[in-house]
Formats: structure tokens, sequence, C-alpha cells
């Protein structure tokens, strides 16, 4: 039996992520899958999409992992764990991830590759002194004048998914206003 034989059978022909039933394929769990169907889930074309471009991710499709968490499935559990992940900002996404339960293998598997980037060993802290991450939410505590923006970002801005300068660890990049950023962490609170 096929590996695409043996995911089909195991999700009853359908996505394991968001149970549609068209455009099925094998997708292998990085960054060390194996291709066997125990290190690969079976998901549509949506779902593909959403995954190998996080930046066009669409939270509200993702509310099916509401109930695809409690998969038995240690490939769907990790990718269930690495979405929510992406979107813990949006809120909702957090109140899963603090029931979704994972053994310490799965875990480890489902962390892997998770940091890229940031293993230069620079921590990027906010003005409490708590860790920041990619993709974290921030407020500011500041109003602080926009150089080149002409506006001011008031005190109380929420900034969703900063992205961190990989160098400076006292700077993060985000959105406000529309425009791209950056922002001083002794100016923000993580949210």
């Amino acid at each position: 039996m096929s590996v695409h034989d043996e995911l089909l059978a195991r999700c009853e022909a359908q996505c394991e992520l968001c149970r549609s039933d068209k455009n099925l394929s094998a997708y292998e769990v990085p960054p060390s899958s194996d291709g066997s169907a125990d290190q690969s889930v079976m998901i549509c074309k949506v779902c593909l999409d959403q995954i190998e471009t996080p930046e066009s991710m669409d939270a509200n499709h993702w509310r099916c992992l509401n109930d695809t968490m409690w998969s038995q499935v240690p490939a769907v559990q990790v990718m269930v764990w690495r979405i929510l992940q992406n979107l813990r900002a949006e809120g909702w996404p957090q109140d899963l991830l603090d029931m979704l339960y994972l053994e310490e293998e799965t875990l480890a598997w489902a962390k892997e590759g998770q940091h890229e980037g940031e293993e230069s060993g620079v921590e990027h802290r906010d003005s409490n002194g708590a860790l920041l991450a990619a993709g974290d939410s921030v407020t500011l505590i500041k109003d602080l004048n926009v150089k080149g923006g002409g506006f001011t970002a008031k005190r109380g801005t929420t900034v969703r998914n900063i992205s961190l300068v990989a160098d400076n660890p006292e700077q993060i990049e985000g959105r406000v206003s529309g425009q791209q950023i950056v922002i001083l962490t002794q100016f923000v609170k993580k949210a």
C-alpha cells in the first residue's frame, strides 16, 4: 500500500486539518519527515497554500482546529500546534494551545524548525523583560513620533504579528497605521 493510499484510509478521504474532501494531497511534515505515513498528513489545497505562505493565513479558516486538535495522530498534532502558534496573536488560538496536550516527543517534533533565524542567540525583550518572539502582539506604552511617516503612533496601540530585527535585540518591526515601522523594544509590552 502506498503512503498516499495509507493516508487516504487513515483520514477517510478528508483533509486531516479542516475536513474538506476536495483536492487532497500528502504533505510531509517538515523539517525531518522520512516520507512515511506516520510523518505525513493528508491536507487539502486551501490548507496547503496557507501553510506554505504563512503571511496569507486566514485565521477564520483555522477555527476548524478546535475539532481536529484532538486527533490521536502525532503528525496532525504537530501541524495543529504549529498553526496555532503562528496564529496565537489572534487571541482564540492561545485558548486552544492552553488546552492542547502533546506527548514530550511530539512537542519536541512540533518545535523543530519553529524558530529558524533565532539561532543567533539574540533575545528581544519588552519593557517588562518578557521574551518576544516573531508573530507576537505588543502594545505601545508611549506615544511615538514616526520619522518619515508623518504620524504619531499612539500609546495603547496594539501591533500584531511583529518581526524581530535579527542583529539588534532592541528593535522589532511591525505595522502601524498601514506602515511597516521599526520600534524600540523599550517602548512596548507584550500583549
